[in-house]
């Protein structure tokens, strides 16, 4: 299913898989989880199926037919490097997402050694292609090893989103990251994020010449909090990375 996002850092979803299992705290409260799971058991409902992993071949042509470029959030009700999904089936999402590069995508995962490890074997040492951004999920300081996983791919297009963020990341070396997405979690159990676990986030890009993007702070809804930090709506965005023709179109 592709559709207009909600979310604040994108344009569009696209879900060529769906369904997903849990791989840390960051999981404990999965959004897409709740909302697959109120589905379970609707004969004919996408999510009939919960949020067992299942494979979309027939999502796979989306892209293509929306003409004008967005910034596209590739499987926000997934992960496109869990185990259980077939490479056969990655490398054909890889194949769209190369097809139509008059699109931004955003690739995130938690199996960031995996991303590492599938991107190394396809691209042969190459860049990736400049329109296809991939980042790795940090939701706590013993989580950081993701961050060495996603520097030891050879791409300038390199994001973290840290979120949801539960505890303080402490000491970060971002050298070689061009955003960061900063947010407190949402839903009816939602954990609290202290102020300076934000802050020293906020502080870390600044110094490095990171893209800082504040989502919400985060509480019963996502928009409970609101979007200040600092006093402040932080809204940076890596415009060096994006491909002239696309930056043009999607300002």
């Amino acid at each position: 299913m592709a559709q207009k996002s909600e979310i604040e850092w994108t344009d569009a979803t696209w879900n060529p898989v769906t369904g997903c299992t849990k791989v840390g705290p960051g999981c404990d409260n999965c959004y897409a989880e709740r909302f697959a799971e109120r589905w379970r058991g609707v004969a004919g409902h996408p999510y009939e199926q919960g949020f067992d992993l299942r494979i979309w071949p027939s999502r796979l042509k989306q892209p293509a037919e929306w003409k004008k470029p967005r910034m596209i959030f590739v499987n926000s009700m997934s992960d496109l490097f869990h185990k259980e999904i077939d490479r056969t089936h990655v490398d054909m999402v890889f194949d769209a997402m190369e097809a139509t590069d008059w699109h931004v995508y955003q690739v995130l995962t938690k199996r960031s050694s995996l991303m590492r490890d599938y991107v190394r074997t396809r691209y042969k040492g190459d860049p990736v292609p400049t329109h296809i951004w991939l980042g790795v999920s940090v939701e706590d300081a013993a989580h950081k090893g993701r961050i060495e996983h996603l520097r030891q791919i050879n791409s300038e297009a390199r994001f973290i989103s840290f979120e949801p963020l539960l505890g303080p990341i402490g000491p970060i070396d971002l050298n070689g990251i061009a955003w960061a997405i900063v947010g407190g979690e949402s839903g009816p159990r939602a954990r609290p994020m202290q102020p300076s676990w934000a802050t020293d986030l906020r502080i870390a890009c600044e110094n490095s010449g990171v893209a800082f993007f504040f989502k919400q702070w985060g509480g019963a809804r996502p928009k409970s909090g609101g979007r200040l930090l600092d006093g402040e709506e932080w809204n940076g965005f890596p415009t060096r990375i994006v491909p002239a023709q696309i930056l043009a179109e999607i300002a």
